[in-house]
């Protein structure tokens, strides 16, 4: 990979990592009503998951769905139910009691297994791997990897900060519930790209 290949490679990283989306809108979220420290799981199974599909997608995995096209719709249908479900519970998440936001955070095994069903993360994946290792050698796809892992826990981890100085905002029960109810009509609206491709 050369030095302009890879310069462009932790630009894509950056900005796709930082931009709104299912991941970064449910760590802000989790931020402002569960605090930076409980939401660290979360924001590592992102970063770590993520990392660990890129690995996979670009060992082959991508050729399965290739063999299979129908496993693309299944991935799609089982994207949207299920960002739905995490729309739901956002959105009825319930207000702080003794500091403590009733409910708790995504862990880190649920983080990196949403990583399967967010259509962002598939996107992501797919491009870093088609336009960054044409020759899709193992140093290359591992570099991949790295630079993803370097790039977006820091990125995601700003959503999260984000969400917990909002906390500071959302101190009584109705602007946390317009709050939460906000991040749940975003979360709903990132699957327009998904349900009606352009």
């Amino acid at each position: 990979m050369t030095y302009d290949i890879f310069l462009a490679l932790a630009l894509f990283a950056f900005v796709s990592s930082i931009t709104p989306g299912p991941n970064n809108l449910m760590l802000m979220a989790s931020g402002a009503n569960f605090g930076f420290r409980r939401t660290i799981p979360h924001m590592l199974g992102v970063a770590l998951g993520f990392v660990f599909m890129v690995l996979l997608v670009g060992a082959g995995l991508v050729q399965i769905f290739d063999a299979y096209p129908v496993s693309y719709t299944v991935l799609k249908v089982g994207s949207v139910i299920y960002l739905l479900y995490l729309a739901w519970k956002i959105a009825n998440a319930g207000p702080a009691e003794a500091g403590e936001a009733s409910g708790n955070p995504m862990t880190f095994l649920q983080a990196a297994a949403f990583q399967w069903v967010n259509p962002k993360a598939w996107a992501m994946a797919l491009t870093a791997i088609s336009a960054y290792t044409p020759d899709q050698t193992l140093t290359a796809i591992l570099l991949v990897g790295v630079v993803f892992g370097a790039v977006n826990l820091p990125s995601v981890s700003s959503w999260t900060v984000l969400g917990q100085q909002m906390a500071r905002v959302l101190t009584n029960p109705r602007r946390l519930t317009a709050f939460n109810w906000t991040m749940a009509v975003l979360l709903v609206a990132s699957l327009y790209p998904v349900i009606w491709p352009s």
